[in-house]
């Protein structure tokens, strides 16, 4: 048994793959992935613009489409959504046999649209009806309008991956949002069984941004902090995840069908080459949490990661760190709000430049 299969059945927690390729899906390494234990696939549009400026894979695809007389933008979203489909092809066993509980796969929709609500619903519902699989996660980001969005499509019973979140304030408003739109679904007579979600909380970019502000106050006490902000507001949302899914609000969604909206642990890979390869798995395993992986961190996680109960072990001592930070000067809250406008920015970046590489292949069929 693989440290990975191990991770889901003794301790609770589901591995997925945070990468998605056509060479993958032709080659069947997603597929021997699957069988050693991962359990979901996640990609955003860094992801994607790696794949098809890394590959000809997608090629002949593309030159098809544009003969044909698509648009360059539609040409992208037809080649993204024939990977994302063929993958929640080989992600449908686990589905099955999870009875609904993993074997997800998620799609983002366009980064241009992250504070766009009326956008982001329609692009989302699209998405959705287009793909039309039960085991189908759209990405949105947890704007506050992106917040706005979750919320009505969770009452419209669509599944959603939440991502991009950096702070435990913003990610109470996630999870209000998920409750809500649970409740309205409810009052609609809508199948609550059939809504999965995930809010995927970011890591490692954490330590990055506050580690460069405790270095820039300086001192023993500041920098005694490095490398300790991402795991202990990780620990600290686990806490919050457990207490708003328990007591009779959350009972009579769950009378109803209802599942939690399990925590991701998303950026898992070390930043830092100084902190351990596997810091941000070994300390975040615990019931009903998810943690997607590059192929890097899996195999350093495989080779010598820790299997132990480690996210609610000490759930005090990671309020504590989050208490030293704030003392020094750290505002964790303003830290979120910067990694979120760069996260947004990046995503924005990348699906600028991969069209643009795009452009440039087509301009080249179209000359030869």
């Amino acid at each position: 048994m693989t440290r990975l299969q191990q991770l889901h059945d003794g301790y609770g927690q589901s591995p997925w793959l945070d990468n998605l390729t056509r060479d993958y899906l032709r080659d069947g390494t997603l597929a021997r992935m699957v069988s050693e234990g991962i359990r979901g696939v996640t990609a955003n549009p860094t992801i994607f613009a790696k794949a098809i400026e890394g590959s000809n894979a997608y090629d002949a695809q593309f030159a098809d489409l544009l003969r044909a007389g698509r648009e360059l933008i539609d040409a992208y979203w037809d080649v993204v959504v024939d990977d994302v489909v063929d993958a929640l092809g080989v992600l449908r066993p686990v589905y099955d046999a999870s009875g609904g509980g993993d074997g997800f796969v998620s799609i983002e929709v366009a980064p241009e649209l992250a504070h766009d609500v009326d956008g982001t619903i329609r692009a989302a519902q699209d998405l959705h009806e287009r793909i039309d699989r039960p085991n189908l996660l759209v990405k949105i980001p947890a704007t506050v309008e992106g917040v706005d969005a979750i919320a009505a499509m969770i009452a419209g019973a669509r599944s959603i991956n939440v991502t991009l979140i950096f702070s435990i304030d913003r990610y109470a408003e996630v999870i209000e949002a998920y409750l809500s739109g649970l409740e309205a679904a409810a009052g609609r007579g809508g199948d609550l069984s059939s809504v999965h979600s995930v809010a995927s909380f970011f890591v490692s970019r954490v330590d990055v941004e506050v580690d460069r502000r405790l270095e820039a106050i300086g001192g023993d006490e500041a920098l005694a902090l490095r490398g300790r902000a991402a795991v202990a507001q990780a620990q600290v949302a686990y806490r919050l995840f457990r207490d708003r899914f328990a007591g009779d609000r959350w009972e009579a969604l769950a009378a109803r069908g209802a599942r939690p909206q399990r925590p991701l642990w998303a950026s898992t890979s070390t930043k830092n080459p100084a902190y351990p390869d596997t810091l941000y798995v070994d300390n975040l395993i615990g019931d009903d949490t998810v943690n997607t992986l590059p192929e890097d961190t899996i195999a350093a996680f495989e080779d010598h990661g820790t299997l132990a109960r480690t996210v609610d072990i000490d759930a005090d001592a990671a309020q504590q760190v989050i208490d030293d930070l704030e003392a020094v000067g750290i505002d964790l809250e303003d830290v979120g709000r910067t990694l979120e406008t760069e996260g947004v920015d990046k995503f924005n970046a990348s699906f600028e430049h991969l069209i643009g590489s795009l452009d440039t292949k087509a301009q080249a069929l179209a000359a030869s």
